[in-house]
């Protein structure tokens, strides 16, 4: 596997086979944890299709496993990037909370720009708005 991340919050590794493995540690690290499981799996609920979905997740090492976005975006425009975190808020329901650019990743697969990391993210109250055609 090849680290694409190591900081004081988590180690992520790519495997060969594209899966992401990501293991929280650190201040809050269960919180976080069970956080981004969370929301990952409403995400997906929702019909969110631009942000990983879950495969796996191990509470007693506190990894995930997630299919892979893409590649890490090196520029964007700021209202771009203001555009992207802003529709997963009003189509999904979820604010980010963590909205850089580092959370950003571009799949060519499809074209699409798309979220990671939700280990910071909240789920709002208000029901979300059927995302558009």
């Amino acid at each position: 596997m090849q680290e694409a991340k190591n900081t004081v919050r988590a180690v992520v590794h790519i495997g060969y086979d594209g899966r992401v493995h990501k293991q929280f540690r650190g201040s809050n690290a269960q919180d976080r944890f069970e956080n981004e499981v969370r929301v990952l799996r409403l995400l997906e609920e929702r019909g969110c299709h631009y942000v990983p979905k879950l495969l796996e997740a191990h509470p007693e090492t506190l990894t995930i496993i997630t299919t892979n976005c893409g590649g890490r975006v090196e520029r964007m425009n700021e209202t771009r990037l203001k555009e992207l975190f802003d529709e997963l808020e009003r189509d999904y329901g979820i604010r980010h909370d963590d909205p850089f650019l580092r959370n950003v990743t571009y799949r060519t697969r499809d074209g699409r720009f798309c979220l990671i990391d939700f280990e910071l993210a909240t789920i709002l109250d208000a029901p979300p708005k059927p995302p558009a055609p």
